[in-house]
């Protein structure tokens, strides 16, 4: 039977090397996206940019969480995804220079990471346009007889798009092995959750289809890993997809251009005193799981790997002309689709 709970709690005992891992991977997501803002603002790039500040534990949770044959699909604020995955930051730098040496070519920009090799199916600009793919890529992973799990993730505003609905239905009857995130930081662009809805659960979306679904304290990694374990051990076991509605903030605006005038900075000082990077930082200094200088060493480390990222991006060269010509599909590619 499917519930609506609140999960704020974990009783899952997390080792040391499980808290430096977070650490470590949530303080480069947030420094090579504050180093992102920073160049943005320096017309270093253009397009879309979304940055992912607030929000490292759901992706740090859900990379522990998960095993290497999973599969992850997100929308455009993706950033954090790859590097939780493991990609070197460089070739996200390089993606958003338009590099040819971007995990894209090049030609995705912002919006669109992706890395077959870690599985990662990419950042997806068309709101909600990743719910009813991330089904698909469940039901390929079905179909192979695989044992692995899709991690369809979303925000709150692309939970109003009716694909939502079509696939949770479907995922149901089929019993995929997805598991939906709705990354909620509580704005869809400018617009609250509770200007959108009169039911600010959103785990209560699930549970007309059947599907378990419940709320998780998004700004602690423990919490998170164990909502995602939960779910993956189930749709492994073939009892299909789990809705997680995690509450978690983001710090900066919607995108680089958002004044934000849509909320105080009372609010926002509240949020960033549950900073998910100090929360870990506060459990490793509490156990005297590393030193100073051990935590510094991760400190510098970080920071090396921004710089280098940067250099990376500035020194690579712009795709060729004839790359327009290249990953396109054509009629002749595909004529019985095309017709």
């Amino acid at each position: 039977m499917a519930t609506a709970t609140a999960k704020k709690n974990t009783s899952i005992e997390f080792t040391k090397e499980q808290y430096l891992f977070w650490y470590e991977k949530m303080l480069l997501m947030r420094k090579f996206e504050e180093k992102t803002g920073q160049l943005y603002t320096m017309q270093k790039f253009g397009g879309f940019c979304h940055l992912y500040i607030g929000q490292e534990a759901v992706v740090a949770g859900t990379v522990t969480a998960t095993q290497k044959g999973d599969k992850h699909i997100t929308a455009y604020r993706d950033h954090a995804h790859p590097i939780g995955l493991g990609m070197d930051p460089k070739f996200i730098m390089a993606e958003l220079y338009g590099k040819s040496t971007g995990c894209s070519k090049g030609k995705g920009g912002s919006m669109h990471m992706f890395d077959k090799e870690l599985n990662m199916m990419g950042g997806h600009g068309i709101v909600g346009g990743q719910i009813a793919l991330g089904a698909g890529i469940a039901f390929a992973e079905r179909y192979n007889e695989t044992d692995n799990v899709c991690i369809c993730s979303m925000g709150d505003g692309a939970v109003r798009q009716g694909i939502l609905h079509e696939t949770f239905n479907m995922a149901m009857i089929w019993k995929l092995p997805v598991v939906f995130i709705i990354e909620n930081n509580n704005y869809a662009m400018g617009t609250s959750v509770d200007r959108t809805t009169n039911m600010t659960d959103l785990s209560t979306l699930g549970l007309s289809y059947g599907m378990p679904s419940e709320s998780v304290d998004g700004m602690h990694c423990e919490t998170v890993h164990d909502a995602i374990a939960k779910a993956c051990q189930r749709a492994r076991k073939g009892e299909g997809p789990t809705l997680l509605d995690i509450r978690t903030y983001r710090y900066k605006g919607h995108s680089m251009s958002d004044p934000q005038k849509y909320r105080t900075k009372d609010e926002l000082n509240e949020f960033k005193s549950q900073d998910p990077i100090k929360n870990v930082f506060n459990t490793i200094t509490k156990k005297k799981y590393a030193t100073e200088q051990e935590l510094k060493a991760i400190q510098d480390k970080v920071k090396t790997q921004v710089e280098e990222s940067v250099k990376f991006a500035e020194e690579s060269p712009l795709p060729d002309a004839s790359e327009l010509y290249k990953d396109v599909y054509t009629q002749e590619d595909y004529p019985y689709v095309m017709n």
